[in-house]
């Protein structure tokens, strides 16, 4: 096994979190956003005003995307897992 090998194998881990969690994190800057150009455009400046439709927008998402992250994650598991027998040599 070689250092690549090892570097590739974090690649693949740190690139799966960024697809796991970018629709998450795209949802709610859009809302964030929404959120913010109502509060700018009728002058109401409460901090806590985009706390909860940023609650609701990111529960609803992780309900939609819930099983096909799961399959990503179980994806991703049984392939290292597969490999673990070839980093025995």
């Amino acid at each position: 096994m070689s250092i690549g090998y090892l570097v590739t194998l974090m690649r693949g881990a740190v690139f799966q979190v960024f697809v796991l969690c970018a629709p998450i994190l795209g949802a709610a800057l859009i809302i964030g956003l929404i959120v913010a150009i109502f509060q700018a455009t009728t002058s109401i400046q409460e901090q806590t005003l985009t706390f909860l439709p940023k609650l609701l927008v990111i529960l609803g998402m992780l309900a939609l995307l819930s099983s096909w992250m799961f399959a990503m994650m179980r994806g991703y598991t049984f392939n290292l897992f597969s490999i673990i027998p070839s980093l025995a040599d």
